[in-house]
């Protein structure tokens, strides 16, 4: 008996530590740095920056309950990085029970805190608090960074105490190469030093903090009430700083979204071209925009990349990707709030792709159809590419994925605001048309195969959580958001336009709120500003270009065209079909992409192209069933007369 139960406590052990190894707690995707036997030693110890550790063990129910709010904290306080990291270390992990025992962790979890530059291999300093809520949390960090001295004092940390009154006021008239912050605060307040340390990773402004103490600062800042901030410009004017409300998030959202201020670039970002410049040597054309404002201009030119080039690769369309197509047509023509000779060219080629019955497409005849070879009056998208809202610093940032972000946001407020749009299409009283249809052209004909896959991760992950048309509305701005974070500081970010949390208080400052001390968003109001921002009034016409008398055609472009980039194919990689550009510029192009008439067949002077021909080839079959029908028809019916009239003779 006591063998057998020795061996069933053994399995049941042996199961609870294969559950543990396999449910755990934190990922690579989650802000937080996951260390192991191997790497905490050589991590910690003696590191340019302070860090703070979670020991855990991943069957502790406290521990379950409480990563929520430990992989908050650490989004939450991602950009302190220089000064001060967040790590785990799972000490339910057979390969970790060494390492724990050597640091004496007994009870899970356990927090413990290891200075910057420390070479005493000290085990750290462990946190007893009962309260572990994330802003006291997060104002220990504070308090444990402040304790460093200058010599242990983390690299890239600025400092933390206050200014005196005399450096801030010299700097009243005083040009500088940058701008210059103070939030004047209480002695007891943390938000000073938290703006300090949000705004590490940027360049091009320098944050200090002063106490409300100093009452001849306050004097001659003019500031009656705390906190508040006073921003010196680089060309010596000074003005306080005017936020909606008077929060860490408002505070640190309006600093870094001055203009100069971005984030600081790696050694391979600083590669990158200049704004204002192409890469080829030639300088692009900055339009002014507003920032409240949806550009008429954005939607047809993300049209106009998605129908002429992307789906270029595509020689015929067959199967499910043809019927993604199809379902896309629909959604997009049904609901795209555009201009009419727009509107009617999508609805014309949703006429055509469903009236038509066939079960493989050439690339060629939705091309001819795009480019409007028969010349119907009315119908024209534009061949040039006009980024306003979603031009970048540089012609290999932002451009076409902004401008799908933009069409898809716009459909989903379309969607929820005209519920009948969708009717006798199939889409009717689906809440998850737009996303759906979104999701699955994403992973059929999107040109990045990496974020399609994330894509579809976030699709798989939440939303068949999505009941209604305002939940899809608000799933794909969250989704947005989540793109954005896992984006930011990466190479594919502008610099001029940094992947914040959208929508930026300056935009929508109702959105935003702060509990206990961390940002949240009021999503009611975020709805009702998604659905006002992308709402067909807030689309403006600025830049649209104007349909010609007579619309050029536009060749399918070369398959190798990559998202962002110039979409002027090499001479070298063209197509032998595809005419040449002009060297001595004579040539017509738009935008890199050569414009050529190509009609489908001469016959008698005519110009007739491919869907012209497809539906002569059906008009004849049709035809030969008709005469055919009437062939017999007329035949039963002599037959049947001759039978009645017929008198034999005897």
């Amino acid at each position: 008996m006591a063998v057998a139960f020795c061996v069933k406590l053994g399995i049941l052990l042996g199961l609870l530590f294969g559950q543990a190894q396999s449910a755990r707690l934190y990922t690579e995707e989650d802000p937080v740095v996951i260390l192991s036997s191997d790497s905490l030693k050589q991590t910690v110890l003696n590191s340019s920056s302070a860090w703070l550790l979670q020991f855990y063990s991943s069957w502790c129910g406290h521990c379950i309950q409480y990563s929520p709010t430990w992989k908050a904290l650490a989004g939450d306080v991602k950009d302190w990085s220089q000064a001060i990291r967040i790590g785990v270390l799972d000490c339910a992990h057979e390969k970790n029970f060494d390492i724990c025992k050597e640091f004496g962790i007994h009870f899970y979890p356990t927090f413990r805190y290891f200075k910057a530059h420390d070479t005493t291999n000290d085990f750290g300093k462990t946190y007893r608090g009962a309260d572990r809520e994330l802003q006291t949390v997060r104002q220990l960090m504070v308090n444990f960074l402040q304790n460093h001295t200058k010599h242990d004092w983390p690299v890239g940390c600025p400092p933390l105490d206050p200014a005196r009154s005399e450096d801030i006021l010299s700097l009243m008239g005083k040009k500088t190469e940058f701008y210059t912050a103070v939030i004047v605060e209480d002695k007891d307040s943390y938000i000073g030093r938290e703006v300090i340390l949000d705004l590490m990773p940027y360049e091009g402004l320098a944050v200090k903090r002063a106490l409300s103490s100093d009452k001849l600062l306050m004097e001659k800042l003019g500031i009656s009430s705390v906190p508040s901030a006073y921003l010196f410009y680089p060309n010596g004017t000074h003005t306080v700083m005017n936020v909606q409300k008077r929060l860490r998030f408002f505070f640190s959202s309006f600093l870094k979204l001055l203009p100069g201020v971005h984030r600081k670039q790696t050694n391979s970002a600083l590669q990158r071209p200049q704004p204002g410049n192409n890469g080829q040597g030639t300088q692009v054309e900055w339009k002014e925009f507003e920032k409240s404002k949806v550009y008429m201009a954005d939607l047809e030119s993300g049209l106009h990349y998605l129908l002429r080039v992307e789906l270029a690769t595509h020689k015929t369309l067959e199967g499910e990707e043809l019927k993604t197509f199809k379902d896309f047509v629909t959604v997009v023509a049904k609901l795209f709030p555009g201009r009419q000779s727009v509107v009617k060219l999508l609805e014309t080629l949703l006429e055509w792709l469903v009236s038509l019955p066939l079960e493989k497409i050439p690339y060629d005849a939705i091309l001819d159809l795009v480019n409007n070879k028969m010349r119907i009056s009315g119908l024209y998208l534009s061949e040039q590419v006009q980024w306003v809202g979603c031009q970048g610093s540089s012609v290999a940032l932002r451009g076409y994925p902004c401008s799908l972000w933009t069409l898809f946001h716009v459909l989903t407020v379309q969607a929820a605001n005209r519920p009948d749009a969708l009717a006798n299409t199939g889409f009717e009283d689906d809440p998850l048309a737009v996303l759906q249809t979104m999701r699955r052209y994403i992973g059929t004909f999107f040109g990045c195969q990496e974020c399609g896959k994330h894509f579809e991760e976030m699709a798989q992950e939440s939303l068949n959580q999505v009941k209604s048309v305002d939940q899809a509305v608000l799933w794909l701005w969250r989704k947005h958001n989540q793109v954005n974070a896992r984006l930011t500081g990466s190479m594919s970010e502008d610099p001029m336009f940094p992947k914040t949390q959208w929508p930026t208080p300056d935009l929508c400052p109702t959105c935003h709120e702060e509990q206990e001390g961390l940002h949240v968003w009021n999503e009611q109001m975020v709805l009702a500003f998604l659905k006002q921002h992308y709402g067909a009034s807030n689309i403006s016409p600025k830049y649209s270009s104007n349909s010609p008398d007579r619309p050029k055609t536009i060749t399918k472009p070369n398959s190798n065209v990559h998202l962002n980039q110039n979409l002027k194919p090499s001479p070298d990689s063209a197509p032998k079909h595809q005419k040449r550009t002009d060297t001595n510029g004579a040539g017509e192009k738009h935008n890199g992409v050569q414009i050529e008439a190509r009609p489908g067949m001469t016959f008698l002077g005519l110009g007739f192209s491919s869907v012209d021909m497809s539906l002569c080839v059906l008009l004849y079959a049709l035809s030969c069933v008709f005469l055919m029908f009437m062939f017999f028809f007329f035949r039963f019916r002599s037959k049947r007369w001759k039978a009645r009239n017929y008198r034999p003779y005897v």
